[in-house]
């Protein structure tokens, strides 16, 4: 393993640079996964950074867990089907799905090992300078564990249902990304042994907080605790925590589809009975229980992942929501772009202003809320607007955008909306959308066979006197007001008749 991160990201790019006849130059196609690991590299190279505040530095960690569990969910999952689909599905580079699986498992193990490093070593310790405690339960006092026992039978206990296994019982359904814990019970009288799986609610928080309001305990060791609770009369031999990845990409026979909204929906429910393709266990777990696990989930030795640090750090984003200031980055405060300030409370006219000339906006420097959302919001206000047309890729949970256009609808503008249903992961959220949508109204479109439809763009239509006038914005980040304060994008708000044609 390289000794540090920035030894790892400078080696995968001298080997994504190889040529064929062994010399190194810069290639031509870089390999869409191996290059997807590099990204994910580089945000892991966040958390690895001093000058980083320690909550960050958190949170860096955590979204590097997410995109990984994406990354398997998707592009290993699809590679494997191509594997299992046979000979002729080599990536432009040359490279077969076999050698990607192979180079993938080799980056992601040197990731995973570099992660539990900064958790380790630096994040967690870290953390407790500061006086936020990352703890288990062989360190805890009897007080805490007083404390967490009586958190199991209140809060805890209601929601867990243990799984046995037997000639009546066949071996459970483990669903996506799913925290459990694998038992081994035994019957004290006939001496027989079962395994058994307790399931970690998700609707739980990832950690379990002590009274002093710092002290974290990974949820899963509150539980096997106290697994004779869940197993009384039984003797617990072994518990250890493990989590499958599945197939969570979407198949869609689009040009077979008579409704498009009904097969998302569908497909959806199929999405959860996807292939595994990746065990994560604690290392130190038992042989016998592991070699189980893979018969069952179908996986093999190339699929298995162990881990020294608590298994999915996706958990931490509970931390980073601890109020602590001083241990993150200072707020940013966006600002409304000067063209639509105005010197008092007062709502600016927003077409007025585009009217004097184009206005670029940069997010999250420049407000999305007082820019984009005002002018859609306006659109939908203003009664020389006859039509709004919109498209919407991923949105917020409470869209301040389809609020508006469903108040548009209700107005009776003509408004239409080309809602992307193929937004990954976005897909359940988009087929409500398009639901509440078509009820208020709203002509609701979902974009063309075979391709998504990624543009960011609205276009207003508004009787003004000496005519009809259009209206547009055009951006390259989505209509969400939550991501508009983090990620970096541009928009062009414009009248200009060859852009509004």
């Amino acid at each position: 393993m390289a000794a540090h991160l920035e030894d790892f990201i400078e080696a995968t790019h001298a080997a994504h640079r190889r040529s064929g006849d062994g010399a190194t130059s810069e290639p031509r196609i870089l390999n869409r996964e191996l290059s997807w690991l590099d990204f994910n590299a580089r945000v892991l190279s966040m958390a690895d950074r001093p000058d980083v505040p320690m909550l960050e530095r958190a949170k860096f960690l955590a979204i590097f867990s997410q995109n990984l569990d994406e990354f398997f969910q998707v592009r290993v999952a699809g590679l494997k089907d191509q594997e299992a689909a046979g000979p002729g599905h080599a990536a432009p580079d040359g490279r077969s799905p076999s050698e990607q699986l192979s180079e993938i498992r080799a980056q992601v193990e040197e990731l995973v090992e570099h992660q539990t490093r900064i958790f380790l070593e630096e994040v967690a310790p870290g953390l407790a300078d500061a006086g936020i405690r990352f703890s288990d339960w062989g360190r805890l006092d009897d007080e805490d564990r007083s404390f967490l026992v009586d958190q199991f039978e209140r809060q805890i206990f209601p929601v867990l249902t243990p799984l046995a296994v037997d000639p009546g019982h066949p071996f459970p359904y483990i669903s996506n990304l799913s925290l459990n814990l694998a038992v081994m019970v035994r019957d004290p009288d006939t001496r027989e042994r079962r395994f058994a799986r307790v399931k970690v609610p998700d609707l739980l928080p990832r950690f379990v907080v002590l009274p002093d309001g710092e002290t974290y305990v990974p949820l899963e060791q509150v539980i096997a605790q106290r697994l004779g609770a869940l197993f009384p009369g039984m003797e617990v031999e072994s518990a250890h925590a493990f989590r499958v990845t599945r197939n969570a990409d979407l198949t869609l026979e689009e040009e077979e589809a008579d409704d498009l909204l009904a097969a998302v929906e569908i497909e959806l429910r199929r999405r959860r009975f996807g292939r595994a393709v990746r065990l994560e266990v604690n290392q130190g777990i038992d042989e016998e229980i592991l070699t189980l696990l893979g018969r069952e989930l179908d996986l093999e030795l190339g699929d298995l992942y162990l881990a020294e640090a608590p298994i999915d750090l996706g958990g931490l984003w509970g931390v980073y929501g601890l109020p602590r200031p001083d241990l993150k980055d200072p707020p940013w405060q966006s600002v409304t772009p000067p063209r639509l300030a105005t010197l008092d409370d007062e709502k600016p006219d927003v077409f007025a202003r585009i009217r004097e000339g184009d206005i670029l906006v940069h997010h999250p420097y420049d407000s999305f809320t007082t820019s984009v959302t005002a002018f859609i919001r306006q659109a939908a206000s203003d009664p020389k607007v006859l039509a709004i047309k919109q498209t919407l890729y991923r949105t917020s949970a409470d869209s301040p955008i389809v609020a508006a256009l469903i108040r548009a609808a209700e107005h009776g503008k003509q408004v239409a909306a080309l809602v992307e249903l193929k937004a990954r992961f976005d897909e359940k959220a988009n087929v409500a959308w398009a639901r509440a949508l078509e009820e208020a109204g709203v002509h609701v479109v979902y974009g063309l066979v075979g391709l998504k439809t990624h543009s960011k763009t609205s276009l207003v239509v508004r009787q003004e006197d000496d005519g009809l006038r259009r209206y547009c914005h055009v951006g390259t980040g989505n209509y969400n007001e939550a991501t508009a304060r983090l990620y970096e994008d541009f928009g062009l708000l414009t009248c200009d008749p060859q852009i509004g044609a």
